[in-house]
C-alpha cells in the first residue's frame, strides 16, 4: 500500500504508525501552507503535561504560499530552546543519551526551509528506528487520491481524530497519566529500540 502523507516537526505517533504500514511513502509537497499544523509544530510530555514546541515561520496570511516554500524565522533562537525543552523533559527517560549525538545535530545546524528540514528530521527518525522506507515527493497537488492511500489528514492538530493507543511507560506518566500521540520523540526516548515493534503493533483510528 502506498500511502500520501505530509512530512512534519518530529512527526506524531499515528503519522509513523501510518508509515510503518507502508510500502511506499510519498510526501505532499505541492500544497498550501496551512497555521497550526503539525507541520511547524510537535508535543512532547513535559514536566507540567503536554508541551507545544512550534517552529517559527517566515508567513503571510494574506499571500497563500505553498508549504515547501515556506521559510523558518531563525531570529528568537528557537533551536536552542527546543532542545533545552527536550532535555528537560527526556534526560531522565531510558533512552534519551541513546540517541542525543544523532538528534543533537538537527538543533545546531542552520536552517531555511521548513519542508526540507522536516524530511531531514524524519531521515533522522527512521536512522534511531533503523527503518528503511521508500519516499518520493509529489509533483502537483491532487485534492482526490484515487491511486493509493490518503494521510494527509494526519497533518491537523487542532481537529485531530482522537487515537487509542496502548500506554507505554512515559516519564511523567505517575504524575499525569498516559498521553497518546505525541511526538515519536516521545516514544523513541521511552521505548528505544521496542519503538518500531510498538509502531507495527497499533492501529490508527
Amino acid at each position: 500500500m502506498d500511502i500520501l502523507i505530509h512530512p512534519t516537526y518530529f512527526p506524531s505517533i499515528a503519522h509513523f504508525i501510518a508509515i510503518v504500514k507502508a510500502d511506499n511513502i510519498i510526501f505532499e509537497k505541492e500544497d498550501n501552507f496551512v497555521k497550526q499544523t503539525y507541520r511547524n509544530r510537535s508535543y512532547i510530555y513535559g514536566a507540567n503535561g503536554k508541551l507545544l514546541l512550534n517552529i517559527p515561520v517566515t508567513y503571510s496570511q494574506k499571500n497563500r504560499q505553498k508549504y515547501n516554500e515556506v521559510s523558518v524565522f531563525n531570529k528568537d533562537n528557537w533551536q536552542s530552546q527546543h532542545w533545552k525543552s527536550l532535555q528537560s523533559a527526556y534526560r531522565t527517560s531510558p533512552f534519551f543519551e541513546f540517541y542525543e549525538d544523532e538528534l543533537k545535530p538537527l538543533f545546531t545546524e542552520e536552517i531555511d526551509l521548513l519542508f526540507d528540514f522536516n524530511l531531514k528530521c524524519f531521515k533522522v527518525i527512521c536512522d534511531c528506528l533503523q527503518l528503511d522506507v521508500t519516499t518520493s515527493t509529489t509533483y502537483l497537488f491532487e485534492k482526490v487520491i484515487l491511486d493509493k492511500k490518503d494521510c494527509r489528514y494526519l497533518v491537523n492538530a487542532k481537529n485531530e481524530i482522537p487515537q487509542h493507543f496502548t500506554p507505554y511507560t512515559q516519564v511523567f506518566s505517575p504524575k499525569h497519566g498516559f498521553i497518546p500521540n505525541l511526538s515519536i520523540l516521545d516514544l523513541l526516548f521511552n521505548e528505544g529500540p521496542n519503538a518500531l515493534n510498538y509502531l507495527e503493533s497499533q492501529t490508527l483510528t
